[in-house]
């Protein structure tokens, strides 16, 4: 089966719920985002949610990155 989505993997099949609980979307410096809570209190960006694709050449929100 092929689905054209532009849904990312785990969006179209959740992980369980523990794995998940600690993921929201936010707004970080004016881009939606959807993070990773860590132990620590931080957040790590897992997804740049946006339309404009000079957002994507800006290292400060390049998955992975812990924000502050």
């Amino acid at each position: 089966m092929i689905l054209y989505t532009p849904l990312s993997q785990e969006e179209i099949f959740p992980q369980q719920d523990e794995a998940i609980a600690n993921r929201h979307c936010v707004v970080f410096q004016g881009k939606s985002m959807y993070v990773e809570q860590k132990e620590d209190g931080s957040y790590q960006l897992l997804q740049l949610l946006s339309t404009d694709p000079h957002d994507f050449m800006n290292d400060s929100y390049s998955p992975g990155t812990i924000l502050s």
